[in-house]
């Protein structure tokens, strides 16, 4: 029984014990609930180093393997850094990189990029949920995602509707923990791009960047660079005691890169989302 339940997907969990008893390695599989990523499932698997290189790593695989099967999955995928025992298991069993992650960290004690206004835009911002009056078109901006870069995996479309944008505010509530909004809004009043960042609920720490898009029609103007420079100086000035910001960004997207090369980001490490088609 696995008590991490989602509207969207839910997870089977497996316990590896010596023969004493005592928990040696465990296994998570996530599948998705949602007909158009039933094909893709997400898993976790972790040995205590003193007991690895006995099998035990195998054995889960192969129980996440056999479980993936059983409900169809056509690929299971999992995260790994770059050039670690992990990465290399992976590989060892058949993996392959279906893309590369890079993990960048902004100090916010670091002086703000100066970043011009985009004119023909003006920023909204709110945190936790979405105002109403703005939920239909916050939600269609996030199809600015949709041809984000995904390497050799098959996603299959993400579907969001105004139940799923308001029930992802909520869950980052219910943790704890708040989300920080800015959008960008043309002068129809759609928003055509936003960026959003999840702070710890005492406001220490670092937050972690969650999404940031904009729509195809308005690229090449620098929305992006404008809403996360503005998500940066919200961010200190409502939290001063937070110390830094991380994002994640495929290494293929160079346009995300600059963005975030431009604002100060640092890169940390790397992170291989590894994939074994069934």
């Amino acid at each position: 029984m696995d008590p991490d339940y989602r509207p969207l997907s839910r997870r089977i969990a497996w316990l590896a014990a010596d023969s004493d008893g005592n928990p040696v390695g465990s296994a998570f599989l996530r599948l998705n609930s949602r007909q158009e990523q039933a094909h893709l499932a997400e898993f976790e698997l972790n040995v205590h180093p003193a007991e690895r290189r006995r099998g035990i790593g195998t054995l889960l695989l192969d129980a996440v393997v056999s479980a993936a099967r059983e409900h169809e999955v056509e690929a299971l995928v999992a995260d790994v850094n770059v050039d670690t025992d992990g990465d290399r298991f992976l590989e060892h069993h058949g993996f392959s990189i279906g893309l590369t992650l890079i993990y960048a960290r902004l100090e916010l004690t670091d002086a703000i990029a100066d970043v011009p206004d985009v004119p023909g835009y003006r920023l909204v911002s709110w945190e936790g949920v979405v105002p109403d009056e703005l939920v239909e078109t916050f939600t269609a901006a996030r199809t600015g995602m949709d041809d984000a870069p995904s390497g050799d995996l098959d996603l299959g479309p993400d579907v969001w509707d105004v139940e799923r944008t308001r029930y992802a505010a909520h869950v980052i509530e219910q943790r704890g923990e708040l989300l920080s909004v800015v959008t960008a809004v043309d002068s129809s009043g759609t928003i055509v791009g936003f960026t959003e960042v999840v702070v710890p609920g005492d406001g220490k720490g670092d937050g972690q960047h969650y999404g940031t898009a904009v729509l195809p029609g308005h690229r090449g103007r620098g929305l992006a660079l404008w809403m996360k420079a503005e998500q940066i100086r919200r961010t200190r000035q409502r939290f001063p005691d937070l110390e830094g910001l991380l994002t994640d960004t495929v290494d293929t997207n160079a346009g995300m890169r600059r963005t975030n090369d431009r604002l100060g980001y640092r890169p940390q490490y790397r992170v291989n989302r590894r994939k074994l088609d069934l």
